[in-house]
């Protein structure tokens, strides 16, 4: 880097100019107006972020062959975005910024944008989205349920008219619960204390941890369902092994008693190891930690209930919204934002709660699933919802799986060996038999009339042994 410009050459330039523009990546020529940029700049930080390099002109087509450099005759020409940056967010933390240089060609500005906890307007007060290589104008509404996204404001101290503060102040989830509470205090006290009553009406939070049956109050948002897919593919009705079963009840129970039934579920699944058919040996903890996270944490605005899929081959867990404030799936172990905090914090003056370790629960299920060599969850971010999945398969690579199962068989096939690795395709599982012959420890087992079958060769060091 030269007086803080970084130099790229041809090769790289021509990644540059030939860069797809995305949901995460926009190119712009430096003639833009600092009023227009600003919507670019909007879009990424109400969304997921991203990248905007500035300099880079369309053609006449849209061939992206046809762009060329357009960028700045020096660094301090690309003042005016700054300005506009820091107008936009005056309170920095917003983007980071690199000047890219090709040869004697002007400069290209390089934005990486962050996705930021608040509500991001362009320069005429105007909130934009990214969708795809779009910006997205959204208003009423779509800014509300954004502000719920972002963990702004939180549906659950919205306030329910079509119930009385009574129903819960007299259930008996919340006598039950009352009763351990130093000191003893009436319920209905203790309710508005918590400003779990609001203009004296019952919100979402009260209703969710202390009505007997949520579930008729909040419709469609408020249980978990089960599905068993008997298949490792997708989602379909005709491998659904039974009908979908709905767990309801307070958010207390609705934790534990999930969490006991999906257990039960996957248990009744068998897989293939080199050892031969064994029952999945799961971790509870791990989905424990999971499923309360989903709960605890789902938008309860959006009207669908949290899904649990589970396949023979993973288990998926589908909570409503998006990531809330500046959580991505790269930050999602290391930082803690919480959208409910009234639920997160109230649910944890239970006995035995199921946030126990507040802000450590994804760190425990992935430390669970590590002592049980299984592969770590994975964590995705939808248009509209969290998706973590479990897979019930070895961290082993499958090398060593293929070489472990041939300890206690004399040969094994393709098939049996994707089965056993999580592999799907026929010629990639193949590709690790070649691997291994080419290593010296496996040889081809060819039978007349037959598909062939893979042995162990004999090593030198095993006839010394």
């Amino acid at each position: 880097m030269r007086n803080g410009i970084t130099p790229i050459d041809s090769q790289q330039l021509d990644v540059l100019l030939s860069i797809q523009e995305s949901h995460f990546v926009d190119v712009k020529s430096a003639q833009i107006t600092p009023a227009k940029l600003s919507q670019s700049i909007s879009g990424f930080a109400n969304s997921g972020g991203g990248e905007i390099y500035v300099g880079i002109a369309e053609g006449p087509t849209e061939d992206r062959n046809a762009r060329k450099v357009d960028g700045f005759t020096n660094v301090e020409a690309a003042n005016p975005i700054f300005q506009v940056l820091n107008e936009v967010a005056p309170l920095g933390g917003l983007y980071e910024f690199e000047f890219l240089q090709a040869e004697d060609l002007n400069l290209i500005l390089k934005l990486t944008i962050f996705k930021h906890s608040g509500i991001v307007y362009s320069t005429d007060q105007r909130c934009y989205i990214r969708k795809n290589a779009q910006n997205l104008r959204i208003e009423g509404e779509r800014i509300e349920q954004l502000k719920y996204d972002k963990g702004l404001q939180s549906f659950e101290d919205s306030i329910v008219n079509d119930i009385t503060v009574d129903e819960i102040a007299n259930s008996a989830t919340i006598i039950s619960f009352l009763l351990d509470i130093v000191p003893n205090t009436e319920p209905e006290n203790w309710l508005i204390k918590q400003r779990l009553i609001i203009k004296d009406r019952p919100s979402v939070a009260s209703i969710l941890l202390f009505s007997d049956n949520p579930q008729a109050i909040l419709s469609k948002r408020s249980a978990v369902k089960i599905l068993r897919y008997k298949t490792d593919d997708e989602a379909e009705r005709d491998y659904l092994a039974f009908d979908p079963i709905t767990v309801e009840g307070p958010v207390y129970n609705l934790i534990y008693d999930a969490v006991k039934r999906v257990k039960i579920e996957v248990e009744k699944i068998q897989k293939l190891t080199p050892k031969g058919l064994v029952d999945i040996e799961y971790p509870e903890n791990a989905l424990h930690e999971i499923l309360t996270n989903a709960v605890l944490h789902r938008d309860y605005n959006i009207t669908t209930d949290i899904q649990i899929r589970i396949f023979d081959n993973r288990l998926e867990i589908e909570s409503p919204g998006k990531l809330p404030g500046h959580i991505t799936v790269d930050n999602i172990i290391e930082n803690q934002f919480a959208r409910n905090p009234k639920l997160v914090r109230l649910i944890n003056k239970f006995k035995n709660p199921p946030n126990k370790d507040v802000g450590e629960g994804l760190n425990t299920a992935f430390e669970a699933m590590e002592k049980l060599r299984l592969k770590q969850p994975e964590i995705f971010e939808r248009d509209n919802s969290v998706l973590v999945l479990l897979r019930h398969e070895s961290l082993d690579s499958p090398e060593q799986i293929v070489m472990e199962y041939l300890k206690n068989n004399d040969e094994i096939t393709n098939q049996i060996a994707r089965r056993l690795t999580g592999i799907k395709s026929e010629n990639q599982m193949k590709d690790v038999f070649v691997n291994l012959r080419n290593e010296g420890w496996l040889e081809r087992n060819d039978r007349p009339g037959k598909k062939y079958t893979w042995r162990k060769t004999v090593r030198n060091d095993e006839i010394q042994e």
